[in-house]
């Protein structure tokens, strides 16, 4: 029986924990508890998609047994500048932006293992996994992935009202789709997974700075 290896290389762990300081570091300095409960929330929910479903991905060609440090850094520079830059633009960029890479893993890691993907750029059916395409079920995926992090972010601010947990969610299922837009272009050498992964964080933060801080 096949072994379910590690998530991250040891490069990639140590510039996840470096990340994780530097998010640690945004909270103390603005004395609040926000940022780190919800850098926690995605990292625990990404290992968790990412596992589910393991040997149907495995059989699929799917599953991405380790996630370099280039991974690593495609997910977490958006959400870690922005935490920085908190006590200038406020705390929205940062929750959009995480909301975005979470709903874009769980759109990526769940939405392969249930309904027919097609092309945004031809709407004709797609391989599972293909950039570039949607299916119904990673669409459901992706804000259940969004509004997970609105919950948290509702349970740890006050400031935070139900219909701004709403928001959260949405804003994450708009940087998600600005992944699959983005995707067409992946899938035509135009940019990489890296690039699509830090436009969909950009556009997060993007929202959540205009939407979100009060």
């Amino acid at each position: 029986m096949a072994t379910n290896p590690a998530m991250l290389d040891k490069f990639g762990l140590s510039l996840a924990l470096v990340m994780g300081a530097l998010v640690l570091y945004a909270d103390w300095t603005a004395q609040r508890v926000l940022f780190f409960p919800i850098f926690l929330v995605f990292l625990i929910a990404s290992v968790g998609v990412t596992k589910y479903g393991y040997s149907k991905k495995r059989e699929m060609g799917l599953y991405e047994h380790e996630r370099s440090w280039e991974n690593v850094l495609a997910n977490g520079l958006v959400p870690v500048i922005v935490a920085l830059a908190s006590p200038i633009i406020g705390w929205g960029a940062y929750v959009g932006a995480v909301a975005a890479v979470t709903s874009d893993k769980f759109a990526s890691e769940l939405g392969v293992l249930g309904g027919q993907p097609r092309s945004l750029l031809t709407w004709q059916l797609a391989k599972r996994g293909e950039s570039g395409c949607i299916s119904a079920f990673g669409t459901l995926m992706s804000l259940d992935g969004g509004l997970l992090i609105g919950v948290i972010a509702f349970a740890l601010m006050p400031s935070i009202t139900p219909w701004k947990m709403i928001g959260i969610g949405l804003i994450g299922f708009a940087g998600s789709f600005a992944d699959s837009i983005a995707g067409v272009l992946e899938e035509r050498g135009i940019g990489t997974k890296a690039t699509t992964n830090i436009i969909c964080s950009a556009v997060g933060a993007l929202l959540g700075w205009a939407f979100l801080t009060s």
